[in-house]
């Protein structure tokens, strides 16, 4: 009896070091901040205001004037989702980058986002495509050219054999998507000329990410993909931790290397082009959860990855539909401006620390 007593006080004293880790740290301040969002800003909601609204609006009661529109159809889509196209992004880069093992391998810098761009510019200017036609047009581009990107890379080293072969593709992969998105560049700057202004504008705003056209109709849509797309990675996460060992050991322990690097490198495509059509490609999201979360949580882990980008996509888009606007007298920017002007100083530290490590 002394013993299982022993073992019981152990287990309460160990119990708020297991809860209280930094991937529940992440977590909650995803949830504070999905509250400031909703909450705050240009219009104030109380938080009995804001259930009031909720329930009524659940259950077909009272509304209140003006404010139900606003929470319901402006600010809580928005926020929910921010909360998801972060998560996805996340996800995308923390699979990419945990595969090949490049902190540097995101959808951002090889040329996927490109892929989505391109091809939904071309469909705005060439096509005069809105709404689902232009969603569609991105989700084939990303689709498509991480197809093109994977078939330009593939080697024996894709599909099977060791653990330096395996980096082989993976720079493989990073140089052919640099170059392609580069290529990509040059096709969205040409389209541009080609526009009027009211339509290069409007490209402009998607090609910037944004999430202004946030809706319950396209909340739906992204929630149906990540319920097929999320499983996934559950699926893919202990064969992924193996394959860090190295594709020898991971061969050696029974793990499909060619299979499962394929399945991961379509999974997190598909993460990346659903993020993508949604909101447009919101920069260097993909690119900065990843090491954030390592650096946060001190291993790679792909939870935290998806909280930082829902954390980073709702904390930028706050500032920049709230914060921004009392600075430059009342412009509203998109979300992508403030990732972008995070991720650009980061990708520079990145470097340099790594130039040095080499050192």
């Amino acid at each position: 009896m002394a013993l299982e007593g022993n073992r019981t006080r152990k287990h309460w004293r160990e119990l708020p070091s297991r809860v209280l880790t930094p991937t529940f740290f992440l977590a909650f301040g995803v949830v504070v901040m999905f509250a400031i969002h909703v909450l705050l800003g240009s219009y104030t909601v109380t938080i009995p205001d804001f259930f009031k609204i909720l329930i009524g609006h659940l259950t077909g009661g009272e509304r209140i004037p003006g404010a139900s529109f606003i929470v319901m159809e402006n600010k809580l889509p928005r926020a929910v989702i921010g909360v998801m196209i972060g998560a996805a992004f996340g996800l995308s880069g923390g699979l990419f980058q945990t595969m090949l093992r490049n902190p540097l391998a995101s959808p951002d810098v090889i040329g996927i986002s490109y892929g989505a761009s391109a091809a939904a510019v071309t469909a705005i200017v060439i096509f005069g495509a809105t709404g689902p036609a232009v969603t569609g047009a991105a989700l084939g581009g990303a689709l498509g050219i991480a197809a093109l990107i994977y078939a330009i890379s593939r080697g024996p080293s894709l599909g099977s054999g060791g653990g330096n072969r395996g980096n082989a593709a993976g720079n493989r992969l990073i140089l052919a998507g640099v170059g392609i998105a580069a290529a990509l560049h040059a096709v969205v700057n040409f389209m541009m000329t080609r526009a009027d202004i009211r339509t290069a504008a409007d490209a402009l705003v998607w090609l910037n990410g944004s999430l202004n056209p946030a809706n319950w109709d396209r909340a739906g849509m992204l929630s149906l993909a990540l319920l097929v797309l999320v499983p996934a990675v559950i699926a893919l996460a202990g064969p992924l931790r193996i394959l860090e060992l190295g594709d020898d050991a991971a061969a050696g322990l029974g793990i499909r290397v060619g299979f499962i690097r394929l399945a991961v490198v379509v999974t997190a495509v598909a993460l990346a082009a659903v993020a993508t059509a949604a909101a447009g490609p919101v920069s260097f999201v993909a690119f900065l959860a990843g090491p954030i979360a390592r650096r946060f949580t001190r291993k790679a882990s792909l939870p935290a990855s998806a909280l930082v980008g829902a954390l980073i996509v709702l904390t930028a888009d706050y500032v920049a539909a709230n914060l921004a606007p009392l600075l430059l007298d009342g412009t509203v920017l998109p979300v992508g401006v403030i990732t972008g002007a995070l991720g650009a100083p980061f990708l520079l530290w990145l470097l340099v620390t790594a130039n040095r490590k080499d050192a």
